[in-house]
């Protein structure tokens, strides 16, 4: 994942203002209006220490 990538995401979640949590839904919904693969989200979450609760498949609490 290239930084102008990175920096998309970044932007995304800022308009947004998520910064610390996310919930799986508003993941699903950030994914579809950004145009933003879902994988990508999870794995920069990950990587940032952005918590993804909720998860509509149980996978985090």
């Amino acid at each position: 994942m290239d930084n102008a990538y990175k920096t998309r995401i970044r932007e995304a979640l800022d308009t947004e203002n998520i910064a610390h949590e996310i919930s799986c839904t508003q993941a699903f919904m950030l994914s579809e209006k950004y145009d933003i693969p879902l994988p990508d989200l999870g794995h920069f979450c990950n990587s940032n220490q952005i918590k993804i609760r909720g998860c509509q498949m149980g996978c985090f609490r």
